[in-house]
């Protein structure tokens, strides 16, 4: 499917492009600033971004909405709550290069039991529900919805998480989330194989030191 904003060709063949040229782009800017870049502002870049989902005029914030949903589980890309837990996504290059900086051993050691619990959960299974996952760690309810996001916000941070397409879940899709080494196996493998100067190579080149991405990612490693 293919849309047309101020005569741009918004499709997903073209964001993927966008996406693999820049390594890595939020889907919509922060308060409309210019850093982190976004696919918005790639496709808009003179528009200002509004959260306004109606039936009149052309909806370009709906239009962003579906053509990220069809993008999460294309493979061409990878998605991710990453960045301060915004709708993140990256080339598989960076991708892998960031896994192999953030995870140079590719253990679980340091994550709480609660991070852990989900982790594994999502190695056997994957790709869950928010539905489905809550229940097979029995993190349902209210009360548990604090540690269950913020064990969320750790496994996405540190790359050991993905979102990946919806699944049908009551009344409205749900995003679906799967272990990074079931649903990109490749990747895993090639982080694995990545040598810690290569890596750095590639990082420095597409998240330059002082950018918000790169300050973000350091922050994490560190």
């Amino acid at each position: 499917m293919t849309y047309l904003f101020y005569n741009i060709k918004v499709n997903q063949s073209s964001a993927i492009k966008k996406i693999e040229k820049s390594g890595i782009l939020l889907v919509f800017p922060i308060h409309n600033k210019k850093e982190p870049d976004s696919l918005w502002a790639q496709f808009h870049p003179r528009k200002k971004m509004i959260w306004k989902w109606d039936d009149d005029g052309d909806n370009k914030v709906g239009k962003m909405w579906m053509l990220m949903k069809r993008l999460s589980d294309s493979r061409k890309v990878v998605y991710s709550k990453w960045y301060q837990g915004r709708a993140t996504f990256f080339s598989r290059t960076v991708f892998t290069a960031m896994m192999r900086i953030l995870n140079e051993k590719m253990n679980t050691t340091e994550l709480s039991k609660t991070e852990k619990l989900i982790y594994e959960t999502l190695e056997m299974d994957s790709p869950l529900s928010t539905k489905q996952l809550k229940i097979l760690t029995e993190l349902q309810g209210k009360f548990n919805e604090p540690v269950y996001t913020k064990a969320l916000k750790t496994l996405f941070s540190r790359l050991l998480i993905v979102a990946y397409g919806e699944v049908a879940d009551g009344a409205f899709p749900s995003l679906a989330l799967g272990a990074t080494k079931n649903l990109y196996e490749e990747l895993w493998q090639d982080a694995q194989d990545l040598s810690l100067e290569e890596a750095t190579e590639i990082l420095n080149a597409y998240l330059p030191l002082g950018s918000s991405f790169r300050k973000f990612f350091d922050k994490i490693k560190n």
